[in-house]
Formats: structure tokens, C-alpha cells, sequence
């Protein structure tokens, strides 16, 4: 009986629509990203894949270029604390890339996704020799202080609906996923993983939301039609 190969094993080079997916490629000159081409790498994640692990090494800076990831912990306890989730468009670990350290969080796949590597060590190399990726990863980091601030402020929200609403305004956030444009490709049940709730109570969050022209709930996904309305305190606390 053959053995399935794993996550890294089918690693493969990027095709040219992966490569237009890779937001801070176009910010390169030309020796930069060629480069970053000659280690760049792409994986077909299958649900329950674990990209990164707790306490393994880190090897590469990982993206997502289609599909969603999410990230999480698990307590001493053996709970599972989910921290966000990473959509088209987001790349993540430039701060343990930074200090070539273990990692500290789980990255799993929710779905189908294709997953893109760049080698730590171009990644130290490109911080060396360019003022975009500088910039680039730089915001990144600004960014994802203020996602992990406005999710700790979202843990202690005893309102489901405002759980849902800011969880899926960090979602939608143009710097970290430039992938995701308008429409989030995401299921109710995907959705329930990454807020702590239950399909149900999602669902009846998503119509609130529906119900104020927040967003609108489309076949395979939802669009934000007021981004500012869900990064607001739009629904009194209970």
C-alpha cells in the first residue's frame, strides 16, 4: 500500500494565476523577485492538513492563495482556542519568521486550499535587500497587532451577533487579505468554527446582520455591504 504523501512532499512551483494571487510580489524590482520565484513553492492543502504545528520549526513564510486556514492553540486542558482565520490573499508567521523560533499556534486547513512557501531564509534575504517587502511586512505586522487586540476585545463579548459581525470584519480586512475583495467564500459551519458557535446561531447572527444591510448572504458566501457598520458596536451587548 502506497504512502500518501505529505503536505510538504507535494509542494510544487506556482502557476502563473497562483503567482497573481501573491500580493507583495508586484512590489519587487526584478533581482528581488527573481529571487523570491526560485524558492517560491505551492501546496494543495486538504481539510484537517496542518500547515504549521506547535513546537515545530519554522521553515517557511506561508500564504494562503485560495481556500481558508484557520489559527489556533490548545489549552492546557485540551480546549482548542481558535484565534482568527486566514483567508485568500493572507500571508502569516512573519513574526516567528522573524526570530526563526518554533511555532507558538496551530494553522490548519478548514477546506480545499492552495498554500504558498517562501523559504525562511529568502525571507531574511528579501528583508535585507528590499525597501517593498520591508513596507510590506511591516504592515503586516501593524495590522495583525490590531486583529489580535480587537480579538481579545471580541472574546469577552457575551453578544453572539457582535462576536459574528467583528469576527467577520477582521475577515474582510484589506491589508492582511487583499484576496478577499467583497465576497467571502466561507460556510456558516466554517464560520461557527472560527467564533465559538454553534451553525445555528451563526445563521441567526448572519440574518441580523442581513436584516441591518450589513452584508448579504450569497450562494457559497457572504458580501460586506458596510464594513464600517461591522467594525462598529452595532448591536447593544446583552
Amino acid at each position: 500500500m502506497a504512502t500518501e504523501l505529505t503536505l510538504h512532499e507535494r509542494r510544487r512551483d506556482p502557476n502563473a494565476l497562483e503567482l497573481a494571487g501573491i500580493p507583495w510580489l508586484a512590489l519587487l524590482l526584478p533581482a528581488e523577485r527573481e529571487r523570491a520565484l526560485d524558492g517560491l513553492r505551492v501546496t494543495d492543502a486538504r481539510p484537517g492538513d496542518y500547515v504549521c504545528r506547535i513546537g515545530r520549526p519554522v521553515t517557511y513564510w506561508f500564504g494562503v492563495v485560495a481556500g481558508l486556514l484557520k489559527m489556533s492553540t490548545d489549552s492546557a486542558q485540551g480546549v482548542t482556542m481558535t484565534f482568527t482565520g486566514v483567508p485568500p490573499g493572507g500571508w502569516f508567521g512573519e513574526g516567528t519568521a522573524l526570530k526563526r523560533e518554533d511555532y507558538r499556534y496551530n494553522i490548519q486547513a478548514l477546506r480545499k486550499s492552495v498554500v504558498a512557501g517562501l523559504p525562511v531564509d529568502t525571507f531574511h534575504w528579501l528583508l535585507d535587500h528590499s525597501i517593498g517587502f520591508n513596507r510590506f511586512v511591516m504592515n503586516q505586522l501593524n495590522e495583525r497587532l490590531g486583529q489580535f487586540i480587537a480579538a481579545r476585545e471580541i472574546d469577552r463579548m457575551n453578544n453572539p451577533d457582535v462576536r459574528v459581525a467583528r469576527s467577520l470584519a477582521a475577515l474582510f480586512n484589506p491589508v492582511l487579505y487583499p484576496g478577499v475583495g467583497e465576497v467571502l467564500r466561507i460556510t456558516q459551519q466554517e464560520l461557527g468554527y472560527l467564533v465559538g458557535l454553534s451553525r445555528q446561531r451563526v445563521n441567526e447572527a448572519l440574518a441580523a446582520l442581513e436584516a441591518q444591510g450589513t452584508i448579504r448572504v450569497e450562494y457559497g458566501g457572504l458580501r460586506v455591504l458596510d464594513l464600517a457598520a461591522l467594525r462598529s458596536s452595532i448591536f447593544h451587548e446583552k
